[in-house]
């Protein structure tokens, strides 16, 4: 039986898959929405019109690598109040330059202070007790008084001010979701039970927050979002920027792979792709290429869907695509929506039984999930049984445990836009090896399996975990690329 009194987590698919801007949903989207919320924060209290001046600090793994994922500038877009899901990307590069060149901040659409980010924005390498990732904003008033908070970004966009034990969490309680799951047993209970598919049992939570019609348009928002990233990747030649000089890869194997196919948009290009004959190397190429195309664009600072976080952004839209141009040329929206679904609800698992911060976990906890999410989504897709889907999830997420964030010279490059592209393949693979088999022979639960990767995250070495002490980050430097 489903133990239900006590309070669990409710998390939304659509806390999973958010739409922000790159390359890092911990080290950029999160420092964003945390600027974003302490200017709304003056605006509450009345006490914008009476700063003066704001200063912010970085620790621990923000500091460490966040020039290199862009945190300065995320802080800066966020205390313009800019939306990370609909400001013009062009625009980020003109009002960072602005900025730096008049050192006067606008806040509140018409409040100007004194700003000059290498001063007023401090990078601190001391680690604070609760999390790596972890930030204070200051604002001083005309009054002498100080305005102070303090933020963690937690991984994959999410922002807390305390532990989420104190914190007063929206939605943390077991009657808000008509069917709460806190294990990956009680999402498989709830669909014995009922003879549905996971698709189904996620839906039914969600309707309890949103008419069908608004998660309909969510849900449009999101692929639109996924597909315009793979869709500009393709068809974006050049350099990464950052310094490790890092040729975009996505443009020229798209170039062999199209075989000269026509289109005009990102809908006719899927139409295009389905009509081109494929082997099976192809079909690797092809999923590589949709990976790659996502963290391209990441990278470049481009609107990527955070799934679950953005260095993972690649695995879940590629494994999607798979599906739509090799496994099923009738696919449509629902097929989408399914997917998504069974996706977020799989991440969700992995946030509340261990976690999506590469700064707490690594990349395990980054690429490792991803593909766990796109592993069993794919399954339910391809006709699988719950406890398939399951099982595909586990299988993927096994084969990343241990796997480390060391990203050369903190861009979230080198190792990072090919790992999307491995843990796509995995998640395909894994779906196959989970229909072919008997679940019930399983020999390891998904929910062993997360605790598994909690404990190994709690094992692992700090300079592995997104800090760019250790691993490739130290042997290969910015003189060998």
């Amino acid at each position: 039986m489903i133990e239900t009194a006590k309070k669990i987590e409710s998390i939304s698919v659509f806390d999973m898959l958010k739409i922000g801007v790159g390359p890092s949903s911990s080290h950029t989207l999160g420092p964003w929405r945390a600027a974003r919320r302490f200017i709304k924060k003056l605006q509450d209290t009345n006490k914008i019109a009476l700063v003066k001046g704001i200063e912010i600090d970085l620790y621990g793994s923000l500091s460490l690598t966040g020039i290199g994922h862009a945190t300065d500038i995320a802080v800066i877009m966020g205390l313009l109040d800019a939306d990370p899901e609909t400001c013009e990307i062009d625009q980020i590069p003109v009002e960072v330059a602005y900025l730096k060149e008049h050192k006067k901040l606008q806040i509140d659409g018409v409040h100007l202070v004194d700003f000059n980010p290498s001063t007023h924005i401090h990078f601190n390498k001391k680690f604070l007790p609760y999390h790596p990732n972890g930030m204070r904003f200051r604002a001083f008033l005309e009054n002498g008084k100080t305005v102070s908070e303090k933020y963690y970004s937690i991984g994959g966009g999410f922002v807390i001010q305390e532990e989420r034990k104190r914190a007063k969490q929206k939605r943390l309680d077991f009657e808000c979701f008509p069917r709460p799951i806190e294990k990956a047993k009680d999402l498989q209970d709830y669909c014995d039970r009922e003879g549905r598919d996971i698709s189904d049992i996620i839906l039914e939570n969600e309707l309890y927050l949103h008419t069908e019609e608004e998660i309909d348009k969510r849900f449009k928002e999101i692929w639109d979002v996924m597909l315009d990233s793979m869709y500009i990747g393709c068809h974006t030649e050049g350099t990464l920027p950052g310094g490790l000089n890092v040729r975009r890869r996505a443009f020229d194997t798209h170039l062999k792979l199209k075989k000269g196919a026509e289109y005009s948009d990102k809908y006719e290009w899927i139409d295009a792709i389905r009509a081109t004959e494929v082997k099976f190397r192809e079909i690797l190429k092809w999923v590589s290429c949709f990976a790659l195309a996502v963290n391209e664009v990441n990278a470049s600072l481009g609107r990527v869907v955070t799934a679950p976080t953005n260095g993972s952004a690649g695995v879940i839209p590629a494994v999607m695509m798979y599906y739509l141009v090799i496994e099923n040329h009738d696919a449509d929206f629902e097929d989408i929506k399914k997917y998504l679904l069974v996706a977020g609800a799989i991440g969700s698992l992995f946030k509340k039984g261990a976690t999506i911060s590469a700064a707490m976990g690594g990349c395990q906890a980054e690429i490792g999930v991803s593909s766990a999410m796109a592993a069993g989504a794919l399954t339910e897709l391809m006709g699988g049984t719950p406890a398939q889907v399951l099982m595909a999830s586990e299988i993927a997420m096994e084969h990343h445990l241990g796997m480390t964030c060391d990203p050369i010279g903190g861009l979230v490059q080198v190792p990072c836009i090919e790992r999307n592209a491995m843990g796509a393949i995995k998640a395909i693979n894994a779906c196959e090896m989970a229909l072919d088999t008997d679940a019930a022979n399983a020999k390891v639960p998904l929910d062993k399996v997360i605790e598994t990767m909690w404990q190994t995250a709690q094992d692992m070495n700090t300079k592995y975990k997104e800090t760019s002490e250790g691993g490739l980050a130290v042997n290969v430097g910015l003189s060998d690329c």
